[in-house]
């Protein structure tokens, strides 16, 4: 049933805002504080979403790879984000990837990621990556986004749904080294017992 936008409540992202330009203007003036690590800590922002969903249903998998243009995606078999149709008929997607995640941006205290640094959300994924591509598969319909550097640069475009639900992020980091400072078996699947309840396996094709 088609609700009214303005009675969505905010838990995590506030639905209002499409796009926040200052937001993301903040994370690119400051890297070093918001990615720590570099590319490590992104791929860590994005399990932490995967390791929510996992925990939620009593346990889920995620597939990181990575790519020898230096990019990095990471697969899970979640809900898929949410997704909505407002009052209009229009399909609105939370916006996870442009604005702040209320929960922790502003309250680095708040939760620590495996690496020892605070979780900010997606958006420090988004921002500081040159694009990023959003997929999420959800039992109502699946729909794929474009970004670059936070900036959404496609309209939200459905996809065929193929039976599945999860969210799929695609990225590639700033920076020359993007994924090269990842150790896929060592690195990363030691950092990632910190989440018990996701089963991550890594797919590294960086040398191929």
């Amino acid at each position: 049933m088609e609700v009214s936008r303005g009675s969505w409540v905010n838990t995590t992202h506030d639905w209002s805002s499409v796009i926040d330009l200052s937001h993301l203007a903040h994370i690119r003036q400051s890297p070093a504080e918001f990615a720590p690590g570099g590319p490590l800590h992104l791929v860590l922002e994005v399990l932490a979403y995967a390791a929510d969903e996992a925990s939620s249903k009593g346990g889920g998998r995620c597939l990181v790879t990575l790519y020898p243009d230096g990019s990095l995606s990471v697969a899970d078999d979640g809900r898929g984000t949410d997704t909505r149709i407002d009052e209009q008929g229009r399909v609105v997607k939370k916006p996870v990837m442009a604005s702040k995640d209320l929960r922790f941006f502003d309250f680095p205290g708040a939760e620590l990621l495996p690496d020892g640094h605070p979780r900010r959300g997606m958006s420090v994924v988004a921002a500081l990556s040159e694009w990023l591509i959003h997929t999420n598969r959800r039992r109502d319909g699946a729909w794929t986004q474009r970004y670059e550097h936070g900036i959404p640069v496609t309209d939200l475009e459905p996809v065929e749904p193929d039976g599945t639900t999860g969210t799929l992020v695609h990225f590639r980091p700033d920076g020359p080294s993007r994924s090269a400072g990842i150790s896929a078996e060592g690195q990363l699947k030691r950092l990632a017992i910190a989440w018990p309840d996701l089963d991550i396996q890594v797919d590294d094709r960086s040398s191929c």
